[in-house]
């Protein structure tokens, strides 16, 4: 149902696409409705060039076990599932967002620990550098996101989450052929990368929500 005082604003005309030769291979976690805006609120990740070095080696090790590996060129840290907002919803969502966060300051992560990851309905694999300090302050974040998701009906985060920022990601559940060795080689160039200390200290200074094509930022204080 929705929630109650809510503005129907009419929704926009939307292109309806789900060629995954467009995008990879990649296929939909839900399928596409008119009027309905998949949404994520995430911490966006500026990277310095040496980043992109680190990345390089990681991903062509790993290319040793999984060919079809592909590098990421952006990079965030996740504060939400992708849910699916109303177009209606957009604008009390956001306003609901900017409430809730206005307080929260400037702070630090140390994304350091490479993990692999599979997507819920295990069509999509990554190799991520999971958050091994800076926790608490992400939890207090996902804290009042999960409220706002609440407020209209929506999954809330993952239980006893692992912060991570991904780095490169394949098509299907490859997971085991990341995982034992291929993983202990990829956190030992990591470890003895040189800069790796410093590129992996990452300071937060805004939120964003992506809902369809649109884009919300939220300075931090």
């Amino acid at each position: 149902p929705v929630p109650a005082g809510l503005p129907g604003d009419p929704e926009p005309e939307e292109a309806v696409s789900d060629d995954t030769s467009r995008h990879g291979g990649r296929v939909r976690c839900f399928p596409h409705e008119r009027g309905s805006w998949a949404t994520h609120v995430y911490l966006p990740c500026r990277v310095q060039e040496e980043f992109l070095e680190l990345l390089e080696l990681l991903v062509s090790r790993a290319r040793t076990y999984v060919s079809s590996l592909a590098a990421l060129e952006e990079f965030h840290l996740s504060l939400s599932q992708c849910v699916v907002l109303r177009y209606h919803w957009i604008e009390p969502f956001v306003r609901s967002l900017k409430e809730r966060l206005a307080a929260f300051h400037r702070f630090f992560c140390v994304a350091d620990q490479v993990k692999v990851y599979t997507n819920q309905p295990s069509t999509r694999t990554f190799i991520g550098l999971e958050v091994s300090a800076g926790r608490f302050q992400l939890l207090e974040l996902v804290s009042e996101v999960d409220r706002v998701l609440e407020e209209f009906d929506l999954p809330t985060f993952y239980k006893d989450p692992s912060f991570h920022i991904s780095l490169a990601w394949c098509v299907g559940d490859l997971s085991g052929r990341l995982e034992g060795q291929c993983l202990r080689e990829l956190q030992d160039i990591v470890d003895g990368f040189e800069d790796s200390p410093l590129l992996l200290r990452v300071q937060w200074e805004q939120i964003r929500c992506k809902s369809g094509n649109k884009h919300f930022s939220f300075p931090l204080r």
